[in-house]
């Protein structure tokens, strides 16, 4: 594995919001410094995981224009690593400190996700809410403390954040390098292809929501014809 694949240039220009300028900056080694900030740190909830992951993948290939490679193995390791270990960490933050740092927050990007985050452990109970916030932003960084403050078990948060991290991770990330590697000159759609990305990773949420709402519906008028 080459140096360049860890840290391919200088990190003072670096554009956090931008996946591409955060990888340019800091390799693999910085996928999983991000992943741990946004799945571990309510500061880090602006954090682009999704198009990180898809976009480092891509860049396994040597398919994008930017002159960086990375290695596919290191990647997903630390993808892995980073988010399995933050979101561990935010929900020991959340043991510790209760409700009292999504209390204070001004941010009302943050409380509207944690909002989100406590009406998914409600509705859907812990395993499946756990799988399910990682593929929504800003919910994915506050359910780890949420299941903390609401003494969520923490063998049952444990396994399925686990699982959860690991389809997440590896699933965007391979969806990342396959695209790379069967589209030739796929950096020009990239844009195209992370927003693609994005909505699919959306859709087990989609899917969910829209069952429950049936169920619910279907329960009220079976009350209502009896």
């Amino acid at each position: 594995m080459s140096p360049s694949s860890l840290v391919t240039a200088s990190p003072l220009a670096v554009n956090v919001l931008d996946a591409q300028s955060l990888l340019t900056a800091f390799g693999v080694l910085g996928v999983g410094i991000v992943l741990f900030a946004e799945t571990g740190l309510l500061i880090g909830f602006f954090l682009p995981g999704d198009s990180l992951l898809f976009t480092a993948g891509l860049l396994c290939t040597g398919a994008s224009g930017t002159g960086v490679r990375l290695s596919l193995v290191p990647l997903l390791i630390s993808a892995a690593v980073g988010a399995l270990a933050g979101s561990q960490c935010g929900y020991l933050l959340g043991r510790k400190a209760g409700g009292a740092l999504l209390a204070r927050s001004r941010s009302a990007r943050l409380r509207e996700g944690a909002a989100r985050a406590e009406d998914l452990l409600q509705r859907y109970g812990y395993a499946k809410a756990i799988v399910l916030a990682r593929f929504v932003p800003v919910v994915r960084t506050v359910l780890n403390p949420m299941a903390g403050a609401l003494r969520v078990p923490a063998r049952t948060f444990a396994v399925w954040q686990v699982a959860g991290g690991l389809v997440w991770t590896t699933g965007l990330t391979l969806g990342g390098y396959a695209l790379g590697s069967s589209i030739p000159n796929v950096d020009r759609y990239l844009l195209p292809a992370i927003a693609v990305i994005v909505g699919v990773s959306l859709v087990p949420v989609a899917a969910e929501l829209y069952r429950s709402r049936r169920t619910a519906a279907r329960r009220r008028n079976e009350a209502e014809s009896r």
